[in-house]
Order: C-alpha cells, then sequence, then structure tokens
C-alpha cells in the first residue's frame, strides 16, 4: 500500500476564498466556486506537487461558530477531522473584510493546534492591499502571507514555503495499489453519502435530510481484501429542466464527469421508496457512459419483514430486482446488492459486486472462442432483411472496459440492433460478464469493401 502523503488542510470562515485558492493551487476547477457562503460542505481531496514534493490539499466548509443550524455544526465537524490529519494548516482570511470575531474565535482554536500554520490573506489582488493584510498579524499565529487566489498573486510564495515545513519523505519504496475509481450517483437523499461513511466507519461526509447536502464530487480511499477502491460520492442527479443557477449545473456536471472517469458506477436507490424516474436517470447515466453498474438498494433494514422470515426476504429482493429489469431492460446486465447505510449491514455484498464487476468490465476473450460462439449462433439463427442474409466472416474483441467487439460482415447495415442483442446474449451465456456493458460494432469485410 502507498506511503500517506503529508496533508495541506485549508480552512476559514465562509466565502474569504478557500475554494478559489484550491482550484489555484490544483490548476484545475475542482471545487464550486460561488459568492453565496457555505458552498462547500465536505471536505475536498486533491494530490498537488510543488517543487518535487507532493502532497494532499484538502478544502474545507466555511467554519462559523455562532449559528446553531445543524448543518453548519456538521462543517465544523468536517472541519475539526480534517485538522486532525493536516501536517500543515493554511488559515485563509479576507484583506477586504479585515480581521472578524470569526477570524478570532477560528484563530484561538488554532492555538492549539501543535503543526505550523500560515495565515493567509486572501483578496490581496494589488501590491496596495498588502497594508491590508499587516492587522492580520494581531491573530497571534506568525508570519502573515497576502495572496490572491482568483489571480495568483502571491501563492507560489506560500506554497514555496509550506514545502519547506512538509514532514520529510519516506526513503521507503512506494507500492502503490492499482485503484478500483467507483462513482456513487443517484437522485437526491437517497443515502450516498451515508453510504461512504458506513464504509470507512467516519463521519467523513455530510449527512443531513435536506437534498442537495454534497456539492462536489468528493474522494474517500478505502482497503478491502486487498483492492484499493477510491469512492467519489457526487452531487444528487437531478433533470436537467430542475437545475436552477450556477451551484446547480456545477454540482450535476462533477457528477457527470465523475462517471466518466470511474471504472464502476455504484447507483444507490432508496429501497423503501422503489424505483423512481430519477433512479432511471441516474442508472441510464451510467449505461450510457459504458461503465461497469451495480446497484445499491439502500435502507433495506426498513423494507424487510420483521421476525426472520428468510424466505418471504429472498422473495422482495427478487421482485425488485425484477422490476429494474423490466423498466430499464438495457441495464439487466448490472448486478444489485441490499445493504443499510445507517445499520452499516451488507457494505461486503456492495464491494464484492464491485470487484466482480469491474473484473467483467476488463475483460478479454480469445478470438478463438468468440469466433466459435458468434459462428454457432449465426448457423442457430441466420438472419436476413430485404431479402439479403447477413453474413458474419469474422469477429474480434477490439477493446475492453468495457468489452467491445468487431464483426466483419458483409453489409454493416443489416446487422439489426435486435439480432446484435441476440449475439450479445449468446456472448453472456458463454461469459455472463455480470455488471459490464457490451459493445459490438459490424465492419465491412475487406473483401465486400473490394467490390463496393
Amino acid at each position: 500500500m502507498a506511503n500517506k502523503l503529508p496533508v495541506v488542510v485549508i480552512v476559514g470562515r465562509p466565502n474569504v476564498g478557500k475554494s478559489t485558492l484550491f482550484n489555484r493551487v490544483v490548476g484545475k476547477r475542482m471545487a464550486v466556486v460561488e459568492d453565496t457562503p457555505g458552498i462547500t460542505r465536505d471536505r475536498l481531496y486533491t494530490e498537488v506537487s510543488w517543487n518535487k514534493r507532493t502532497f494532499q490539499l484538502v478544502d474545507t466548509g466555511g467554519i462559523v461558530f455562532e449559528e446553531e443550524d445543524p448543518l453548519t455544526e456538521q462543517i465544523r465537524v468536517q472541519a475539526n477531522v480534517a485538522l486532525e490529519e493536516a501536517d500543515v494548516v493554511l488559515f485563509l482570511t479576507d484583506a477586504m473584510a479585515g480581521v472578524t470575531a470569526d477570524d478570532i474565535d477560528l484563530a484561538n482554536q488554532l492555538r492549539g493546534v501543535k503543526k505550523p500554520i500560515f495565515v493567509t490573506v486572501t483578496k490581496s489582488d494589488h501590491p496596495n492591499r498588502d497594508a491590508n493584510a499587516n492587522e492580520f498579524y494581531a491573530l497571534g499565529l506568525g508570519e502573515v502571507y497576502p495572496v490572491s487566489g482568483l489571480h495568483g498573486r502571491g501563492v507560489a510564495d506560500v506554497l514555496d514555503e509550506i514545502v519547506k515545513v512538509l514532514p520529510p519523505e519516506s526513503e521507503e519504496p512506494i507500492e502503490a495499489n492499482e485503484e478500483i475509481k467507483v462513482a456513487i450517483v443517484g437522485r437526491p437523499n437517497v443515502g450516498k453519502s451515508s453510504m461512504i461513511n458506513a464504509f470507512t466507519g467516519e463521519t467523513r461526509m455530510i449527512v443531513s435530510d435536506i437534498a442537495g447536502t454534497t456539492r462536489d464530487a468528493v474522494d474517500t480511499l478505502l482497503e478491502y481484501q486487498g483492492e484499493s477502491f477510491r469512492l467519489i460520492d457526487t452531487a444528487g442527479i437531478r433533470r436537467r429542466g430542475k437545475i436552477q443557477g450556477t451551484v446547480e449545473y456545477y454540482m450535476v456536471d462533477r457528477a457527470v464527469r465523475a462517471v466518466e472517469k470511474c471504472d464502476c458506477v455504484l447507483v444507490i436507490v432508496d429501497g423503501k421508496e422503489g424505483l423512481t424516474d430519477g433512479d432511471k436517470r441516474a442508472m441510464k447515466m451510467a449505461h450510457d457512459c459504458g461503465k461497469a453498474c451495480v446497484f445499491a438498494i439502500n435502507k433495506w433494514d426498513l423494507v424487510e419483514p420483521p421476525d426472520g422470515m428468510p424466505r418471504k426476504q429472498t422473495l422482495i429482493k427478487k421482485d425488485f430486482i425484477k422490476v429494474i429489469k423490466n423498466e430499464i431492460p438495457e441495464l439487466a446486465y448490472a448486478t444489485a446488492a441490499f445493504t443499510s447505510a445507517k445499520e452499516s449491514a451488507g457494505l461486503e455484498p456492495v464491494l464484492e459486486e464491485i470487484t466482480k464487476a469491474v473484473e467483467s468490465y476488463n475483460f478479454r476473450i480469445s478470438t478463438g472462442q468468440l469466433n466459435r460462439i458468434i459462428q454457432d449462433a449465426t448457423f442457430a439463427r441466420p438472419y436476413s432483411s430485404k431479402g439479403k442474409r447477413l453474413k458474419v466472416y469474422y469477429c474480434t474483441q477490439v477493446a475492453t472496459c468495457p468489452p467491445t467487439f468487431a464483426l466483419f460482415v458483409n453489409e454493416p447495415e443489416l446487422l439489426h440492433f435486435s439480432y446484435q442483442r441476440y449475439l450479445m446474449n449468446k456472448l453472456r451465456e458463454a461469459f455472463p460478464m455480470a455488471g459490464a456493458p457490451i459493445r459490438m460494432i459490424a465492419k465491412a469485410s475487406h473483401k465486400d469493401r473490394e467490390k463496393k
């Protein structure tokens, strides 16, 4: 397993520019940035390299001490967890607002943190504002660094100082496991963040009954039976017509990009509410992106009958899966696991189904086996259209992730989608490839191209 990277945590009150600075250091727009306070709620991690040192940079939600709102309290908890694992703290303040009561409260809390602290005064877009930064020496936390996250002014200087105080690099060789990237998607408030908290056994994500609590795609690393999983929590998938404003737009955009980059999509479904249109949108997004797919039927503790009725429970599960396959037949290949994030029940089967789905996603068959299956299938059920018979001369696997097969035929337009589905089903009879989609493309054979 890879050695732990040093951790640099960004903290500060709401709307001082933490996410803007985070994006500046990362070099791309990872964190959602908006003028509205409270946009960042969960911890957002990414790896950063500077002056030949690599560390984890962590963005946190704005810390407010007086408000009693439950989400504000959870943001404080998230920031405190980040501070506990930090090696260096980047304390952000605002040159335009000056020293505020929240800055003083946070500075008093940081005095008990026995780690290097860099007081960074953001929005110092011009040298004239450097004088404003001087008043932050009154916080009593040492050197003050004026920067502009928006324009990049002074950011390199503070990074130079940060890497100087990072813990020394280990001389032991790093053995990194290849990660399985899992995007956790679903409609709002089905328990995606609760699922990650259950997997990790800690309050890693903010959980609330309020839909839309998760704003960014947030990564969590997990080890299980020798496999490394990168779990990516995403914002709830909403219908495009219901997206209001730039925050909602970026939330959905992050979710889509997380799916595009992952190996497997874990679709969380509320078992108590059953399958909804929102669930179908999330499922179809996974299918359209050609990703391995597993359904986690969450909140199953609220569905199963009490007093131990195993046969009836099994029938209920079968009925639930049957509904999914009937409603979304194109995702009949996806597998399902029944779980309860709240009770931390049924988590191992979810990870086992993901592992199997990713194995199927990387499946490769020998050309000889493939051609025997396809030849037997076409012989058993020939296909003709408009008086012309489809001839399949040769078949080969041209890609994995997902498994993709090319059929060299006499006329590609003759390969109707229904016959294509028949050939795919024959492949799955021989090699189930559970959890992974199959792609099949038709190409004109060389001799037919020459005739034309």
